[in-house]
């Protein structure tokens, strides 16, 4: 047994549906026990309104039980609604039929009182429950007399029909209104989650890039000089050394490339830590492109790898910063480091620059080497500073507490 709906709607899954549907059901068997206790009166006091009247209550519980079915059959809200009110107005004459015929019809009233509010609206269903209880008065009247209870009795049925009638709208409008909230923080949650995934894309691109810029652009450029290099060399001199040099910056170079696809750990680091990889950057590639640089990073100090990574890669980006920009013969990479803190300096005696001014401009002190320097920084909790005046050098200094990376 079902009952065609009219404006309120309940989704599929809200909380409370089961509250809902324990309503619906009580009033569909509230019906079938009216309908059928005027059966057995019928049967048990026989007179000769007996048939037709057992014949009406059945009819009666037919047409009722038909209003499920005809609630699917419609495929339209509009032809739901008129489907609806034309299955009411069919059970509400079968009712009045059955009323004069008997005044045990009368208790069928409550039930319908609900279908009114439920199929008609409050305004609508209201004024068809005074109606009804008028029917059930003037009937009751009719059959046994004028009585307090034939008058009292559908009054009060009628005003407690129409506070639980309201109170179940009420519910039903908070119901879906819960629902709609949810379905709307659902969907704020799914597009958080979206703008986090693409958060993180970028921020993976962005360090993709830094890696990239530091160890594959640098050493691609580094070959670059060293095969121009060889190009100029004297005919007396074969370039050899150079191609050598380019060959074993391609070598490293690949093992970078391989090295990310794994787990973006520098080569060096895993045998010779971060004082050995500098050392063998400036005894080789940096060497080979005309910059002395001293190394003054202790093998004995020991840092996480992740803040190893990051001090080769900006000392990476600043040197070839100075090897490209600075014009420098010299430069030194020196590590500080009391336990609580650390201090990883980068010196040219190049020529140095005006960082305000560059800054002004977009120059030197904005390049994607010093912004990825600054972002590594950032990130591990610390601050990079850029000291430089024009012919006096340039000095990159990171700050970093350990606790802020352990």
């Amino acid at each position: 047994m079902g009952l065609p709906t009219r404006k309120v709607r309940f989704m599929a899954h809200s909380a409370l549906t089961p509250v809902f549907v324990g309503l619906r059901t009580g009033l569909h068997v509230l019906f079938a026990a009216l309908a059928a206790l005027v059966i057995v009166r019928a049967v048990v006091v026989p007179s000769e309104r007996s048939g037709a009247v057992v014949a009406l209550a059945i009819l009666l519980l037919v047409s009722y039980a038909l209003g499920g079915v005809v609630a699917r059959a419609a495929r339209s809200h509009s032809r739901r609604r008129l489907a609806g009110s034309a299955w009411l107005a069919a059970i509400t004459l079968e009712w009045i039929a059955l009323l004069w015929l008997t005044p045990e019809a009368a208790y069928l009233v409550f039930p319908l009182f609900f279908l009114y509010l439920h199929l008609l609206g409050r305004w609508w269903g209201s004024a068809a429950i005074v109606i009804a209880t008028g029917v059930a008065i003037c009937a009751l009247g009719i059959h046994g007399g004028w009585t307090v209870g034939g008058v009292v009795g559908p009054l009060v049925g009628a005003g407690v029909a129409l506070l639980i009638g309201l109170g179940y709208q009420a519910l039903a409008r908070e119901a879906q209104q819960r629902e709609a909230l949810m379905q709307e923080l659902l969907a704020t949650q799914g597009q958080l989650a979206a703008t986090e995934r693409e958060s993180g894309v970028l921020a993976e691109r962005a360090r993709l890039a830094r890696e990239i810029h530091d160890t594959l652009a640098q050493g691609l450029s580094s070959i670059q000089m060293l095969l121009h290099a060889a190009e100029r060399a004297d005919p007396e001199r074969p370039g050899v050394e150079h191609i050598r040099l380019a060959r074993e910056t391609a070598a490293d170079n690949l093992a970078e490339a391989r090295r990310f696809i794994r787990e973006l750990t520098p080569p060096d680091l895993d045998d010779n830590g971060l004082g050995g990889a500098l050392r063998r950057l400036a005894a080789g590639q940096w060497q080979a492109q005309g910059l002395d640089v001293t190394v003054r990073v202790s093998d004995s100090v020991e840092l996480p790898m992740q803040l190893q990574t990051a001090l080769l890669r900006i000392a990476q980006g600043a040197v070839a910063n100075v090897i490209q920009h600075a014009h420098a013969s010299t430069a030194a990479i020196s590590l500080e480091t009391d336990g609580v803190g650390l201090r990883f300096t980068i010196v040219d005696d190049g020529a140095g620059f005006d960082p305000q001014a560059a800054d002004a401009r977009g120059g030197r002190s904005d390049s994607f080497g010093l912004k990825a320097a600054r972002e590594r920084v950032d990130q591990l909790g610390g601050v990079l500073s850029v000291e430089s005046q024009p012919g006096r050098g340039t000095t990159v200094r990171v700050d970093l507490a350990l606790e802020s990376i352990a």
